[in-house]
């Protein structure tokens, strides 16, 4: 993305803030093919009959800007941090739907074969278990989490994780493999296919 568009972007979501609503209308030009690539990212590979892409990104934007209270988000940046948190909250909680209505919680799954977590190990791993672990890490390092959020959840690269964040590739790199480390152990056998 070019450093204009990344400044326009900013400048609409400073206006958001201000209260002006006719710029959380303005916005959603200017923001979609990140939010869809966000999106496909997250329900890419997935061996669960998941939301798609589209339908991620309306029920995003409704999230995010449907209510009167400002998230404050301070740049493009941050904006994009922050919708990978709430697309993994909403994929989470769609597939917690789901479960409710096949009346035994059935077992949904993520297929992991193309996303490079737990190499060796595990074919899928179970999504709610994944949210639990990935909170747990949240708690005790959240740039961890948002680091697992970006490359794992959304499909970004070292490179356009560090952009995102704002830190080296090297910090991604280091993040990355701490953070799996911690999820491999949290998630235990259970992460197993």
């Amino acid at each position: 993305m070019s450093e204009s568009k990344s400044e326009d972007i900013t400048r609409f979501l400073m206006r958001i803030e201000q209260g002006d609503s006719e710029a959380v209308h303005e916005l959603l030009p200017h923001i979609y093919s990140d939010l869809k690539r966000l999106a496909a990212g997250i329900t890419r590979g997935r061996g669960v009959q998941t939301l798609e892409p589209t339908a991620m990104v309306s029920e995003l934007y409704l999230k995010i800007f449907g209510h009167p209270t400002s998230q404050g988000f301070e740049n493009r940046r941050h904006f994009l941090s922050v919708a990978a948190k709430a697309m993994r909250q909403l994929l989470v909680d769609y597939v917690r739907a789901q479960r409710s209505l096949k009346r035994g919680g059935g077992s949904d799954r993520i297929q992991l074969q193309t996303l490079d977590m737990l190499p060796g190990k595990a074919t899928s791993i179970d999504l709610v278990a994944f949210e639990e672990a990935l909170s747990d890490l949240e708690a005790l390092e959240p740039r961890m989490a948002r680091v697992v959020e970006l490359r794992f959840l959304t499909g970004l690269s070292v490179q356009e994780t560090a952009q995102t964040l704002g830190l080296s590739e090297r910090t991604i790199k280091l993040d990355w493999q701490m953070a799996r480390r911690f999820l491999e152990k949290a998630m235990g056998d259970g992460g197993e296919n």
